[in-house]
């Protein structure tokens, strides 16, 4: 059964958070800063805040929504404060 993840970067250049979901997170990160990703190409490099595994497409679609939904920096930081250290 494949595995899901809604994840989170931050811009290295611009301090900017970018959200989104896969089924791999470490060759999602490897394309965002190899610029393989439009959204993404001119703000490299970028950093992995952290991410989350969701049983379904559905549920790690839906988890980024509510990462975008989120208007604060420092809550969606404060999520992942201790999930890479």
């Amino acid at each position: 059964m494949e595995k899901h993840y809604s994840y989170v970067l931050e811009s290295l250049k611009d301090n900017r958070l970018y959200y989104g979901m896969t089924n791999n997170p470490d060759l999602r990160l490897k394309q965002h800063n190899d610029g393989r990703v439009d959204s993404t190409k001119n703000r490299r490099p970028l950093r992995l805040v952290g991410y989350e595994e969701h049983p379904t497409k559905e549920a790690a679609l839906s988890r980024e929504r509510y990462y975008k939904s989120c208007r604060n920096k420092n809550y969606i930081l404060s999520l992942f404060k201790n999930s890479l250290s």
